[in-house]
Order: structure tokens, then sequence, then C-alpha cells
């Protein structure tokens, strides 16, 4: 015998806040109507919310935290709305509210970045409290573009007084062969993302002056060698491709006033065969010191497209039935 089904009904300030909730295609509703197991309703400005009265009340609590973010301008989205739901589901939606509260910086649309997870939360927290931090997660979870961020509003506090990207230039399992032009020609391409995230904080013109006066610097990591980094905001970005030589290398860089971010995914790593990952290495080596802080980023902090999630976690359950086969394959043998 199924359980009764209960109604509630929110009042709606007006149609456009309607309209923004429900999405285009009515997208955002319908997926929070496959994800509790609820049907949602529209009639005039109120939204009538039908199902098991567990579900009505988890679907009733979201749904007032989705309102609350369109109120402060904040974009919805399915990766936004799935977190929203995760957090209601263990008693933690209120914890939207402090998200939306923390600005992390303001683009140079005037748009405020702030964190989305509790994961980035941490994240951002552990970068204004260490003078390193490791930031270890898979794609989306927004590492470099918060870490850019960070240094872009430590720039802007006159905490520092320049910005200093760097990436190793290692291929993502291509061969690019040869690359046309000068030297900063040949290195673009493993630097756009970097380049990508400072026009969306800058704009381009104002990326433009500082790079032409020095005070932004984006090169691969190579280019770190011999140097002492003073009063500087640096970032390491795909990290997990970094040599031990390098990565030592790097860590060893900082001058005074300075701080370094270094982040990457060690389930993505693109070194040859035999190489043995830097970051790897140091997570390691360098636990437990006192000023440097690891922080783990999941799955659930991933604020792409929702297939992004799915993905990160199909892998992460294929990556753990394989390293069981082989672990039993080896037994087999021993025996």
């Amino acid at each position: 015998m199924s359980n009764l089904l209960t109604e509630r009904v929110i009042d709606i300030d007006n149609i456009e806040t309607l309209m923004e909730l429900f999405g285009s295609f009515d997208q955002n509703v319908k997926f929070i109507e496959e994800e509790v197991g609820v049907q949602v309703i529209a009639r005039g400005t109120q939204l009538c919310i039908i199902g098991e009265e567990a579900d009505v009340k988890l679907t009733t609590n979201v749904i007032h935290k989705l309102l609350d973010m369109i109120r402060n301008n904040e974009p919805l989205d399915i990766s936004r709305i799935g977190y929203a739901i995760q957090l209601a589901r263990s008693g933690k939606e209120d914890v939207i509210r402090e998200l939306m509260a923390d600005i992390v910086c303001v683009n140079h649309k005037g748009k405020p970045v702030r964190c989305k997870t509790l994961g980035q939360k941490q994240y951002v927290q552990a970068i204004a409290e260490n003078d390193i931090v490791f930031g270890i997660g898979p794609a989306g979870t927004g590492k470099t573009y918060l870490a850019m961020a960070m240094a872009v509003t430590a720039f802007k506090n006159k905490q520092v007084s320049r910005i200093i990207l760097t990436r190793p230039a290692v291929e993502a399992g291509e061969n690019l062969g040869f690359l046309p032009g000068d030297l900063q020609h040949k290195v673009d391409p493993y630097l756009r993302p970097l380049y990508d995230a400072l026009y969306d904080l800058m704009g381009f013109d104002t990326y433009q002056k500082l790079i032409e006066r020095g005070i932004i610097e984006v090169a691969p990591l190579a280019y770190m060698r011999g140097r002492t980094l003073d009063d500087s905001f640096i970032i390491l970005d795909e990290a997990q491709n970094t040599t031990s030589e390098q990565m030592k290398m790097f860590l060893t860089r900082m001058g005074q006033g300075s701080r370094a971010i270094i982040t990457g995914d060690i389930t993505q790593i693109d070194l040859p065969k035999g190489r043995k990952s830097g970051l790897v290495e140091a997570i390691r080596v360098l636990k437990g010191i006192k000023g440097l802080k690891f922080v783990y980023l999941t799955h659930k902090d991933v604020v792409r497209h929702e297939l992004v999630m799915r993905i990160i976690e199909a892998y992460g359950r294929y990556d753990k039935k394989t390293v069981r086969r082989q672990s039993k394959a080896r037994k087999e043998q021993d025996e």
C-alpha cells in the first residue's frame, strides 16, 4: 500500500521569478521532480508540490533556497540545484545561504564570484589562512578559477605586488607536434586555461596592461628555475604533471611575502610511464607541515554540467574495480 500523497503551496513573488526557477524548457523543475520523486505544478504565481510528505518537505526547503539565490541574482543550473538537494537530504540546506553571503571577488562585468559548494568554501578559507595550499580534485571543481580569484583579490588589496601563473608543458595524451611562432606562441596552448580565467576576472584590457608592466606573468614551469619570487601570489596549475624534481624546484622558489597555490587532479596524470608525479609525492612528503594545507575536492564539488559529476563518479567506480581485479590477479599469481 502506497503512502498518502500530500500537497504544499509556495507563493512566488512574480512571474519572472517563477520562469527563472523553472529554467529553459522547465529543465530545473523537471530535474527536481526526477531527483526527489515529486510533482511540481505552477498555478499562476503559486507553486504546488505533490508527493509523499518527506519528499514534499525536502522539495519545499530546496525551492525556498533556490528562490533566495534568484533574489540574490545567483544563476541557477542543474549542478547547483543537485547540490542544494544533496545538502537538504543531509539537513544542511542553510549552508546555501552561507555560501551566497561569501564573495571571493567581483569579475570585470561586476558579477560576484562566490563559492558554490562546501568544499570550495573550505578551499578558499585555506588559501586565506595558509602560505601554501594544495587544491586536489577532479575537473570542474573550480580549483584553478578560485585560486585565480583569490590571487586577483590579494593583488587588488595590495597584499602582493604581482601574480605569477605557471603549469608544466605536458600534453594530455596527444602529440601536438611542431608549433609555429616564437617561444610565447609555442607555450600558449598549454597556458590557455589560465588566460581564460584571467580574462573573465579582470577583463582583457586590464589583463593586457598588467602583462605589459610585468605585474602578471604567465609562463611554463621551466621558467621558474633559479628565481626567488618575493611579494607574489604564485599558482601552479596541473601539478599532477610535474616531476618530483620540478615540484621541489617550484616549492623552493617562494620568497618573502609570497603565497603559493598548487592545483591538480591525481586521476589525470599525463607523464610518460615510469615517471613519478611530483604532486603525488608531495602529498606523502609534506603531510603535517605547519603553514601548508591540503584541500581535497570531490565529485560533489563539480560545478560544470551535471554529466561531468556522473562521468567522474563512473570512472571512479571503474578504477576501483580495476584495482581490485589487478590485486586479485597478483594474489593468485603469488599463490
